[in-house]
């Protein structure tokens, strides 16, 4: 069994996926295995693979085993700005090293994080109407009313699917249009609630329980888009729809413990922390019911220490996972093997071409993804097909609310 393989190239890939780009690191060792992991720039962090080639020159020449020495090495590195991209950087590196060091030893990755603890993970169709609305062009049929809203719950329970999550909507002359203020779309600093989003929001939540019918659980995605008086509005709105989860990402834990504490339903939070030191001042604040961890972001190995200290304070937690599929066989291991699991979200809508990238697509069965017993990840992305096709040079958040 060999126990030491060491790195002697890092490189970072990209391709075009649609609205926004893929991206992905490729760690190379001495035995010629292949270690992959996929990360994002597109969710409100340019340079992340910039830092990443960066940093390669302290990865190259050690030994993929050791990836906490070396995600310790890194950070050391780069502690006074540890954090943002830089860290992300980090949990991009590990996830490759992880990937490696199972190839190695040809095992699946999540018998590194312990062993898995179930075969089969339930997941959310993600985004759910919304990528139809807001991304026409990539994801078909198009949403262009409420009755196309009811047709995509009927479509989640008919492919047997047992929950959903979608977003929030304006509804102009019936056709719906993505309300995204956090994220510059429209531009509107102040983030206030107003009464026509509060009625259009109900009323895109009954449209698509209609479709769905009364036993498959509906999620709500209010991203950043209110401060503390607009969700508190929210809910009061839709206290008498029976929600699984309303999703808040709020910078202060004091101010989601405040909103918790009044919900009729569970909150989610926490998808854009970094580190288990981000997460802490939320826990101990009692501020959400299910802590969302995006593993991409943080590394898998990391986010098995979040999800050790949220079960401390008797917390569930979730991956953030809308990326390609390499990331959500990442968070499918992590899934099989953290014990305090509360669902795993995926993307169900995709882009025409991603079965050509990717060797392996995830497998999932009665709304349920089935673990893969293949050594590493499970699935690595196709070079070929990357490059035929290119990356874009713009695309994800940067191009929210841009005219023309």
């Amino acid at each position: 069994m060999p126990n030491s393989s060491k790195a002697t190239s890092l490189e970072i890939l990209a391709c075009d996926a649609g609205w926004r780009n893929y991206h992905f690191v490729k760690v190379t060792t001495e035995d010629g295995v292949v270690g992959w992991s996929e990360f994002d720039e597109g969710f409100g962090s340019p340079g992340v693979g910039a830092t990443i080639q960066r940093l390669s020159t302290r990865v190259i020449g050690q030994n993929v085993f050791q990836h906490e020495r070396i995600h310790a090495e890194l950070f050391a590195a780069t502690r006074p700005a540890a954090g943002g991209v830089v860290a992300q950087a980090l949990g991009a590196i590990e996830n490759a090293l992880l990937d490696a060091k199972a190839k190695c030893l040809g095992v699946p990755c999540y018998e590194l994080l312990g062993g898995k603890i179930r075969d089969r993970v339930r997941v959310y169709w993600s985004h759910c109407a919304t990528w139809r609305i807001n991304h026409p062009t990539w994801y078909k049929p198009p949403i262009e009313n409420l009755d196309g809203v009811k047709a995509m719950g009927r479509e989640v329970r008919e492919k047997k699917f047992t929950a959903l999550k979608t977003n929030i909507f304006s509804y102009d002359d019936g056709k719906p249009t993505g309300w995204r203020p956090g994220f510059g779309s429209p531009f509107a600093p102040e983030i206030n609630v107003d009464r026509k989003i509060l009625r259009d929001l109900h009323m895109h939540l009954e449209a698509i329980r209609d479709g769905a019918g009364p036993d498959v659980d509906i999620l709500l995605d209010c991203n950043f888009n209110a401060k503390t008086e607009g969700y508190l509005k929210i809910l009061r709105m839709i206290t008498d729809l029976d929600m699984f989860w309303i999703e808040i990402d709020s910078f202060n834990p004091q101010a989601l413990g405040y909103i918790r504490r009044q919900s009729p339903h569970p909150i989610s939070s926490c998808e854009t922390l970094l580190g288990l030191r981000e997460f802490l001042p939320y826990f101990q604040e009692q501020a959400m019911d299910v802590a969302i961890i995006d593993t991409p972001w943080n590394g898998v190995w990391q986010s098995m220490k979040i999800a050790s200290a949220a079960e401390a304070f008797e917390v569930n937690v979730a991956p953030h996972n809308f990326y390609g599929h390499l990331c959500s066989m990442m968070n499918a291991h992590f899934c099989a093997a953290v014990p305090n699991l509360r669902i795993m979200e995926i993307d169900i809508d995709r882009l025409a071409w991603d079965k050509e990238l990717f060797t392996h697509e995830p497998d999932i069965q009665n709304g349920h993804l089935i673990i893969p017993d293949r050594p590493g990840w499970g699935t690595e992305p196709n070079e070929e097909a990357l490059r035929a096709h290119p990356p874009k040079t713009t695309g994800g958040l940067l191009n929210y609310g841009r005219k023309g």
